[in-house]
């Protein structure tokens, strides 16, 4: 495995899939990076406060795909990346704030990563988190409210409005592009166990 095996998870808002994410890392110490596609959305500090609440968060279009998929490749290659960060509270994208350094794994999450060809194609194992929706709404409330400082009323617009009908047309459909459907996401033990087992098995293949 000379060149690093990249792995991208993704799921509806509130899947499990960043647990999941955050577990694999933790379970394979060194030997893997993290990328998240939420660092990726497009900075909005040029627009006012009205043009960014009719600002539709949940289709690809609101992300740079082609940067992601520009270090993405950066990363295959053996080279270090500088990834943006998102403050979404404040709407704004900082370039250069997390300096990944290439590792045998790579691993990407995110609720869209599987809607755009030229993105998804550059894993070589895609992960859907599937989990019931209302399970998944429950706790897109909570942390919409808690780390992202919003009210319950924007947070149900924004919901009916755009992420309910984006789940539908595009991260839904996005399930039959994955290699591997895993139930509840990080909560899933068994499901855990078999990805750490298979991705230990390549990285002990890859160094004889």
């Amino acid at each position: 495995m000379a060149v690093p095996f990249m792995v991208g998870i993704a799921g509806g808002t509130g899947s499990g899939k960043t647990t999941l994410a955050d577990k694999l890392i933790g379970a394979l110490n060194r030997e893997a990076v993290l990328i998240r596609h939420d660092w990726y959305y497009f900075d909005r500090s040029h627009q006012t406060p009205e043009e960014i609440a009719r600002v539709n968060f949940d289709e690809p279009a609101a992300l740079d795909n082609e940067l992601l998929v520009g270090h993405l490749r950066q990363l295959k290659h053996g080279r270090a990346v500088e990834c943006p960060d998102y403050d979404f509270k404040k709407h704004t994208s900082t370039r250069g704030v997390f300096k990944l350094e290439p590792r045998p794994i790579v691993i990407a999450e995110g609720i869209l990563l599987f809607c755009e060809p030229r993105l998804r194609d550059e894993f070589d194992l895609r992960i859907f988190v599937d989990t019931d929706d209302d399970i998944r709404l429950m706790r897109r409330i909570k942390r919409d409210i808690q780390e992202r400082n919003r009210d319950l009323v924007s947070v149900e617009r924004q919901y009916f409005e755009t992420v309910r009908p984006m789940h539908r047309l595009h991260v839904a459909p996005s399930r039959q592009h994955a290699h591997l459907i895993v139930p509840e996401g990080g909560g899933n033990t068994q499901a855990l166990d078999v990805i750490t087992g298979r991705l230990l098995f390549l990285l002990q293949q890859s160094r004889r």
